[in-house]
């Protein structure tokens, strides 16, 4: 059994979007970050950077100590070594799919997070920001339309590189994207929609957290943006 450590972000999504697709047995630990979950001690044993997703894995490979992972790149490809699926074997198709992993969780993930925050959530408008942010969330999208050019996915079939990808694609309408601009996306994002696990991925977001889509309170806004110390 996996211990999953989430909150409905598009972090989170990476994980649940890989559970539900392999169908290895797992359990959602609720990590409310809105309420300062990700600081307990507890929590920052298995996540010492204090962000989630992380997981537990009690019956790991050989037996012995339950593994713990944190960092939702690291997850995907833990549970890809773990379940032996969506990561493939031949060398070169292996290759491309990390590529492509570590080109989301160095790039594509952290530059629409700013996208997000400087448009949605910082307390003043920096037009040098949010013009900073949203150009480079238009290059990369260019990046990954030119990659869906005459494929059906980023690396050989579904993989854990699309899992990863996927959830902030998703978001393009909050990031100023006009997907229309970049058809091959948009075309890829229906095609992943469509998959029954990603509708039961994210038909857990609700039920773990029914405010999702409301304005985020004071409390919240503490614990995500301001850093507080926490020991």
């Amino acid at each position: 059994m996996i211990d999953l450590y989430y909150w409905p972000t598009p972090n989170g999504h990476k994980i649940t979007l890989f559970l539900e697709e392999s169908g290895l047995p797992y359990t959602i630990r609720p990590i409310n970050i809105g309420a300062g979950d990700q600081f307990k001690p507890d929590f920052l044993k298995i996540s010492p950077n204090n962000k989630m997703p992380a997981i537990v894995d009690h019956a790991p490979a050989g037996g012995d100590e339950p593994i713990s992972v944190f960092e939702s790149g690291a997850i995907l490809l833990y549970l890809a070594g773990k379940s032996g699926q969506f990561l493939s074997s031949d060398p070169r198709i292996r290759i491309a799919t990390v590529e492509w992993l570590f080109w989301q969780t160095s790039g594509f993930g952290p530059m629409l997070g700013q996208n997000h925050h400087f448009n949605h959530y910082a307390p003043e408008k920096i037009p040098y920001a949010i013009a900073r942010y949203i150009n480079e969330s238009r290059r990369l999208y260019g990046v990954l339309n030119q990659r869906l050019a005459g494929r059906d996915f980023l690396a050989g079939d579904y993989s854990i590189a699309d899992m990863a990808c996927y959830p902030w694609a998703a978001l393009h309408d909050g990031q100023n994207i006009v997907i229309d601009d970049f058809p091959n996306v948009g075309r890829w994002l229906k095609t992943i929609a469509a998959r029954p696990a990603t509708q039961r991925a994210y038909a857990l977001a609700n039920d773990i957290n029914p405010e999702s889509g409301k304005p985020l309170s004071a409390e919240a806004r503490r614990h995500l943006f301001g850093q507080p110390e926490h020991k």
